[in-house]
C-alpha cells in the first residue's frame, strides 16, 4: 500500500472530525480549538500537493492569527447562552432550509467529483506553468503580473475593513472613558508641578 493515499485518507479524515467539533461542540472555545486541528491538517494536504507556500501561510495566517484572535474573543466576551438558545425555534425553519440547501450543493458537488491522475494534478500546479522556479515563487509572479489588479484590489478591501474596524471601535461614548493622548502630551512641568517653599518649622498649608 502506498504511503500518499494513507496519509490523504488520514488528514482527511481528521478534517472532517474536526469540522464536525466545530459545529457539535457546546463549549465555543472548544470549537475553536477544533478548528485549530482543521487548518493543521489542511496544511498538510498542501504540503502533499506540493504547495508548501500555502501550507506555511494556512500555520501562520489562519491558526497563528486568525484562529488565536477567535480565542482570544471567545474566552473574553461574557456571552448569555441561555439567551441564545432562546429564539432557537423561532429560527429553526429557515435553518433547515438554508441546510437543505448546503445539502443538495454537497450532493451536486459529490456527483460531478472525478479522481484526477496524479501527473494531471501535477502539470497544474504553477510550477509546472512555469519552469525552473518554485512553488512560492510561481504564485509570487501570477500574484504580482497577472492578478497584479486583483490582488490590489483585496488589499484596497481589507484596508476599507480594516479602517472601519478602527472608526467603529474609537468612536466617542458618552459612558466610556478613553485615554486623551494630546492633552497628556500638552501637559508641561509648569502646570503638572507646584513647587512650594515651606518656611523652617511651618507646615504646608493646603
Amino acid at each position: 500500500m502506498a504511503v500518499q493515499p494513507f496519509i490523504f485518507y488520514l488528514l482527511s479524515g481528521f478534517i472532517i472530525a474536526s469540522a464536525l467539533g466545530v459545529i457539535l461542540s457546546r463549549n465555543p472555545v472548544h470549537s475553536v480549538l477544533w478548528l485549530i486541528l482543521a487548518f493543521v491538517n489542511a496544511s498538510g494536504l498542501f504540503l502533499m500537493l506540493g504547495a508548501e507556500f500555502l501550507a506555511m501561510i494556512m500555520l501562520i495566517v489562519y491558526v497563528g492569527a486568525v484562529a488565536v484572535l477567535f480565542l482570544f474573543v471567545v474566552m473574553m466576551l461574557d456571552i448569555d447562552f441561555a439567551e441564545l438558545r432562546a429564539g432557537f425555534t423561532k429560527y429553526l425553519p429557515f435553518g433547515v432550509l438554508m441546510g437543505i440547501v448546503l445539502a443538495s450543493e454537497l450532493a451536486i458537488a459529490v456527483a460531478a467529483w472525478q479522481i484526477v491522475p496524479a501527473g494531471v494534478a501535477a502539470r497544474a500546479t504553477p510550477a509546472a506553468a512555469m519552469p525552473g522556479l518554485t512553488n512560492t515563487q510561481a504564485i509570487g509572479t501570477l500574484l504580482y503580473t497577472r492578478y497584479v489588479f486583483v490582488f490590489l484590489s483585496s488589499g484596497m478591501v481589507l484596508l476599507v475593513a480594516m479602517i472601519g474596524a478602527i472608526v467603529l471601535t474609537h468612536r466617542s461614548r458618552g459612558d466610556v472613558r478613553r485615554q486623551k493622548v494630546w492633552q497628556q502630551n500638552a501637559v508641561s512641568t509648569r502646570s503638572a508641578i507646584d513647587v512650594v517653599k515651606v518656611p523652617v518649622g511651618e507646615g504646608v498649608k493646603l
